[in-house]
């Protein structure tokens, strides 16, 4: 790799035909040794160069026998491997060299979708299946293609204590967890994955790690007092000696590309990335991705999440941005989520209306440079020069269902009849969809915060932490303990349920609705088109009409009790009806809507709680 990108250091235990190279950066070490514990317990030396870095070569005597090892410093002390590719035993004990079989078949890239073609489903590894691991995932995959997914994202597999946690208390950003099948079973799932066409993102966190088990800090300056995060001293990359922790985190990047062939990566909440460099930590990793993309001629993504509602992160650097290439958009969550529970506490305060759902349809933020109530301020900036096929939009996500303090999914907060509106409003939006695992078929269990920390002041300090962070929304009720193994057991979907009655039924909805996504082109994010949307408060509709010169589509939505009528205002060319969900067939009592449209001045009857969509192309005029 550091022949592909120019100035980026390989970190860690790096094998070769017949040895080991290991690299540790310690600047302020005075002497940094391998402490081999397997094959055979030796001390190894290790030579330390300009740039700070600790260097040491370990001859091979037969290949793939199994080497464990800390770093003795100091003469003193001893720890894992900040750049350990596996902990086998937890995240306090020794580390283990990765020497991977030539397992991953070739692929080839163009069969893969490209990004502005991505169905998402998100989920985590140890609660998408009873057995909680990378290689249980596998039997599920050809269901999800067939239901209209072609990309899944994982939830951070970086190594994190104990045997359960969301993974964003990683703590050791190379190595998989242990307890999920560790290295060798997210490279099968991924190779499987790819065979089927399917595209892999893997959700990162370069804002922090966690608590226990984080000894960076013992070798080096990676982190800063310049700033805090919610979770503690923030990741120095603004700060003396910042230039090396930045290479760490540029070289994880490129790991996973290199060692797992995986696609893209979620940056997780980059607004806590605290950076004041004239070059951003995050346009450098964007310039390095490209710089290994061009030389291996390869294409992968970075999508980040950013609760700033700034677009620049992803404009091209010719439109003065920093060429990322995608954002999560909360706030069409926000606007569909608000209005269709009627939650106001929270930053929901800023959200509730069918404007801000009409908002949302059309340029994906809401908070654009307008008041937040919520904030107290001014907010966002208007996304005037971003693609749709940049915006990723969901109606749930780990965040949205898990930051809920009993962690309730949509399915126990609204009715089926709006399930089902959920479902098309967002499948149909023009943007990048992402279902979060269990969505497209209602799923009952909760999705809770849980965690497996050993210090018991940590797990006292993460229940009262939760409470406080959620003083907004709950005050003073109680959630589910996020410390104890129930609350995890939870969290463990009922995938036998799509199958079954009405979570089947809504399985056929979700799969119908992504089937009409991709037959119908003006609804995907390519064609790029801002939709004109009409909406009446009092009456409780919402409709929706993109239109180019070739096709046109009309979504109505009636979120009322009782039966609305939308008048359309201008004369239409025969729109067939694609979709109605007050059809018997999607369990409703019988529509109301018309077969076909046509003419002028048309009124349009349409059920309670029900979405109906219209389609014209000009070949069928």
């Amino acid at each position: 790799m550091n022949n592909l990108v120019e100035n980026i250091i390989p970190v860690g235990a790096i094998p070769s035909s017949d040895e080991i190279h290991f690299t540790v950066w310690g600047p302020f070490l005075h002497d940094c040794k391998v402490h081999l514990y397997e094959p055979q317990e030796t001390v190894i030396p290790m030579e330390k160069n300009k740039r700070g870095y600790w260097n040491s070569v370990f001859k091979i005597t037969e290949h793939h026998q199994k080497i464990t090892y800390k770093y003795l410093i100091n003469e003193k002390e001893e720890y894992p491997d900040p750049a350990s590719r596996y902990q086998p035993f937890g995240v306090h004990e020794r580390s283990e060299v990765i020497q991977f079989d030539n397992t991953q078949n070739p692929q080839d890239y163009s069969l893969r979708p490209k990004l502005e073609d991505y169905v998402i489903y998100e989920l985590h590894v140890g609660t998408f299946t009873p057995q909680g691991t990378f290689e249980a995932i596998i039997p599920r995959i050809a269901k999800l293609k067939d239901l209209g997914v072609n990309s899944i994202e994982i939830m951070p597999v970086a190594q994190f204590p104990g045997k359960r946690n969301w993974g964003y208390d990683g703590v050791y950003p190379f190595a998989v967890q242990n307890s999920y099948g560790g290295p060798w079973g997210l490279r099968k799932l991924v190779n499987h994955c790819h065979q089927m066409g399917i595209a892999v993102i893997l959700d990162v966190v370069y804002n922090h790690l966690g608590p226990e088990g984080n000894y960076l800090s013992k070798f080096g300056p990676y982190f800063t007092s310049k700033y805090k995060t919610p979770w503690g001293e923030a990741i120095n990359y603004d700060d003396a000696f910042c230039d090396e922790v930045r290479n760490y985190f540029i070289y994880n990047a490129l790991y996973w590309f290199t060692e797992f062939d995986i696609d893209a990566l979620r940056l997780d909440a980059i607004h806590a990335i605290y950076d004041e460099s004239a070059y951003l930590f995050l346009e450098e990793l964007a310039d390095k991705v490209k710089e290994y993309d061009l030389k291996t001629n390869q294409t992968h993504f970075l999508i980040v999440e950013s609760d700033r509602n700034d677009p620049r992160f992803i404009y091209p650097k010719a439109e003065g941005g920093y060429s990322l290439h995608a954002q999560w958009c909360d706030d069409f969550h926000h606007a569909l989520h608000a209005y269709i529970t009627g939650e106001k506490n929270g930053y929901y305060a800023d959200f509730g209306s069918l404007a801000q759902l009409a908002k949302a349809y059309q340029q994906g933020y809401v908070m654009d440079g307008c008041y937040s109530s919520y904030r107290k301020r001014k907010h966002g900036r208007k996304p005037q020069k971003a693609n749709r096929g940049q915006l990723i939009v969901f109606s749930q996500n780990h965040d949205q269902v898990g930051n809920r303090f009993r962690g309730e999914r949509l399915s126990i907060l609204v009715s089926f009849e709006e399930l089902k509106i959920i479902a098309a409003l967002t499948l149909f939006s023009g943007f990048i969809p992402l279902l979060f695992m269990g969505e497209e078929y209602g799923e009952k269990n909760p999705f809770c915060y849980f965690v497996d920390h050993g210090d018991p002041a940590l797990l006292q300090a993460v229940r009262e932490g939760r409470k406080r962070e959620f003083q907004a929304f709950y005050g003073d009720q109680d959630g589910y303990d996020p410390t104890i193994e129930e609350t995890f057991k939870k969290s463990i979907i009922q995938w036998e349920l799509h199958q079954k009655d009405k979570h089947a039924l809504l399985w056929s909805v979700y799969k119908e609705c992504l089937t009409l996504r991709k037959k119908l082109k003006i609804l995907q994010p390519l064609s790029n088109i801002s939709p004109k949307v009409y909406f009446n408060e009092k009456e409780k509709i919402f409709s929706f009409l993109f239109e180019n010169e070739e096709e046109k589509i009309i979504g109505l939505t009636n979120f009322d009790c009782v039966e609305r009528t939308f008048v359309v205002d201008q004369r239409l060319e025969p729109l067939e009806k694609m979709l109605d969900l007050a059809e018997e067939k999607w369990s409703g009592l019988g529509s109301l809507s018309p077969s076909r449209l046509i003419g002028e001045n048309l009124s349009v009857g349409v059920n309670p709680k029900n979405f109906v969509l219209y389609y014209n192309h000009k070949d069928l005029a």
